[in-house]
């Protein structure tokens, strides 16, 4: 799941295996002077309802760099959201598909409203419109208070140029939309430890978080390039990250151990 800047409006609380956002029901809280509300979830639920935006515990640090997007504005509680679906790609639709019937089942249980509307991307979006990430969906989803992706790419795409390539739509968004932390939790669940080609001592226990960085070094460092040099093809990428990048991802990372884990370990 990628963050702009924070994509979950207020806080974010670990109750065993539960995640309790400000989203719904009975108990108010009061957050960077916004009166929001509470419900608890399932994290994977909770991660596909996140709206993009900023809040206190993910506060925006703007990078120096030309590069560095405008940070979206938190989106405030209210009766509808309007969501934009990305399928993508092979079992992407299928996916879809299935989140759709859960977020149909979750709105009607806690009062709420959900707009969705089909957008283009990845190895789809270059069949049926030549772009990998077309302005129309980076428009519509740029005006939703939230984006769901299911995944993107196939073989089918592998052998285009690199402009051509569903992968090339992925970074647009990210670029486009600042979405600079992506968010990997690896956890182990009871029921398929013995499934693992991992032996059960190894991967028993198991519980982390990975926090990623998406917008700053080799995916959008400049220059970069090939040239000739003596006859010779030359190739060359800068890994580049200003402090204002540095900060805010760390600012995610620090938010989530505080919130869920007792172990910080900075790579």
């Amino acid at each position: 799941i990628s963050y702009s800047d924070a994509i979950i409006n207020g806080e974010i609380k670990k109750d065993k295996n539960i995640v309790t956002t400000t989203t719904e029901t009975q108990e108010q809280e009061t957050t960077t002077n916004k009166t929001i509300s509470t419900m608890k979830l399932p994290f994977a639920t909770v991660a596909v309802l996140a709206l993009t935006g900023s809040s206190a515990g993910f506060a925006p640090f703007a990078p120096s760099s030309p590069r560095a997007p405008t940070p979206l504005k938190a989106v405030s509680k209210k009766g509808s959201y309007q969501i934009t679906l990305l399928p993508g790609d092979g079992i992407g639709p299928e996916i879809m598909t299935a989140c759709k019937e859960v977020l149909g089942a979750l709105t009607k249980r806690c009062g709420f409203e959900l707009q969705m509307t089909d957008a283009l991307i990845g190895g789809a979006a270059i069949d049926e419109k030549g772009d990998p990430f077309p302005d129309e969906s980076l428009e519509q989803c740029m005006k939703s208070d939230s984006v769901l992706l299911s995944c993107i790419g196939g073989y089918k795409w592998d052998s285009n140029p690199r402009e051509l390539r569903p992968e090339t739509g992925l970074l647009k968004m990210r670029k486009s939309m600042g979405l600079f932390a992506n968010l990997r939790p690896a956890k182990v669940l009871p029921q398929l430890i013995d499934a693992s080609t991992l032996k059960r001592e190894v991967v028993e226990g198991v519980d982390v978080m990975v926090v990623r960085e998406l917008t700053g070094d080799v995916y959008f460092g400049t220059p970069k390039g090939i040239d000739i040099v003596d006859g010779k093809r030359v190739g060359y990428n800068n890994m580049i990250y200003s402090e204002g990048e540095i900060e805010r991802i760390a600012r995610v990372a620090g938010k989530f151990v505080s919130t869920f884990f007792k172990m910080f370990i900075q790579i």
